[in-house]
């Protein structure tokens, strides 16, 4: 009897295996009403269209008054560059091979964007562009933020890269297309420039990269007025590789474009150099930084070396996670060096399993430059690279 009275409260407290059964099966209802919610919110959610324009020219850049640039006022400088209308300036040489961002008519989505950020890589839109399934979910309950990193810099630098070496990171998310809002669509407002951006969790950095920021005299202040503790990110090059690859791009485009020689040079027989052409100026680095300066102070702008990018992506993308205040995570065992293109590649891209490139824009052969022509650029251009060896703190060994 007392066997029998202790025994039966234990089965009354013990629960049938259809219950059990009944229970498991509520949960995992309740966690497909949560995933279903997450895909509506993020679907309600979603950025305005966009769409890719290659067809726009980079605009001129120019640098502050002596005046201005002499009284080191940055709210001074600030007021009259927000107000200041972009320069309309072109060249042979200013179409990217980069995506860009404008508005778009109605039947784009976010989704045309990545679809042309997939010719940058080869393999096309399989592979590396599909974001993974953690990413969506993360896209679904995060929230839309202002950048606060941002690659400003240089064309033909290893930009793009750099920037697909970084979306590995579990704690990046940037933009793949290059939005040119402090250039082109700063009267866009800055509500349009944040729908440009993906979702963030909390702890995660938003980014993107434009690399025209660098040489437009307007930026420096408009970054600023968004957010002051901006960091900023330039990959640099020896400028006179990176004419050649400038002018190299263009060739691509337009066969019928003057010589390099004949552009570089004002005068063939006097060897003056035609700072004017867009190819020099902007490896021109000293005068670009002295503009960035009014604002920003050095160690806010973390500058990357493109030739350590390739002889050592993990070594310049430590310093890289370091300057954003992440964990290294990537390093040595994310890389492969391609022999055919001769550039690093990734081992298992973004949301991929296998490795990948970036594609054949990237990596073209340069033409036969006449070594004459290359040694008096590399004389044009060294007391500014010594200038900029002084201003970074790094000599980058271009001379």
């Amino acid at each position: 009897m007392e066997y029998s009275l202790f025994c039966h409260p234990l089965h009354a407290l013990s629960v049938s295996p259809v219950k059990k059964k009944l229970g498991l099966l509520f949960i995992m209802l309740l966690l497909w009403v949560y995933m279903l919610y997450s895909c509506v919110g993020y679907c309600a959610t979603m950025p305005p269209s966009l769409v890719m324009d290659n067809s726009k020219n980079i605009q001129d850049i120019g640098y502050l008054g002596k005046t201005e640039a002499e009284s080191g006022r940055a709210d001074v400088v600030m007021s009259k560059l927000l107000s200041r209308p972009q320069s309309s300036w072109t060249d042979l040489e200013s179409d990217y091979d980069e995506p860009t961002v404008r508005r778009a008519p109605r039947g784009f989505s976010k989704n045309d964007v990545d679809a042309d950020r997939a010719e940058e890589w080869d393999g096309g839109r399989g592979g590396d562009q599909r974001v993974s399934a953690l990413s969506s979910f993360s896209n679904g309950s995060g929230s839309q933020k202002l950048p606060q990193a941002i690659i400003i810099g240089v064309k033909k630098g290893g930009t793009r890269a750099l920037l697909e070496f970084l979306r590995v990171h579990p704690d990046i998310r940037a933009v793949g297309a290059e939005p040119h809002f402090f250039d082109r669509n700063y009267d866009n407002g800055l509500d349009w420039y944040r729908d440009l951006m993906p979702k963030t969790l909390e702890g995660q950095i938003t980014m993107e990269k434009t690399p025209s920021y660098f040489v437009t005299r307007e930026a420096p202040a408009r970054i600023y007025a968004m957010s002051r503790d901006t960091k900023l990110i330039v990959v640099v090059r020896d400028p006179v590789t990176r004419a050649i690859s400038d002018y190299t791009q263009t060739l691509s485009k337009k066969p019928d474009i003057p010589t390099f020689e004949s552009l570089t040079f004002k005068n063939r027989t006097t060897g003056l150099i035609d700072t004017s052409w867009s190819a020099i100026q902007i490896g021109i680095y000293a005068k670009h930084l002295d503009n960035w300066l009014q604002f920003f102070p050095m160690g806010q702008i973390l500058f990357v070396s493109g030739e350590r990018l390739i002889s050592d992506p993990a070594g310049e993308l430590g310093r890289v996670q370091d300057f954003l205040g992440l964990k290294r995570i990537i390093t040595d065992k994310h890389f492969y060096f391609n022999q055919t293109k001769g550039f690093p590649c990734l081992k298992k891209a973004e949301g991929s399993s296998k490795p990948h490139c970036l594609g054949k824009t990237k990596g073209r052969t340069h033409p036969n430059i006449h070594p004459e022509v290359v040694q008096r650029l590399r004389d044009f251009y060294r007391p500014f690279n010594m200038k900029f060896y002084q201003m970074t703190g790094h000599n980058f060994g271009w001379d």
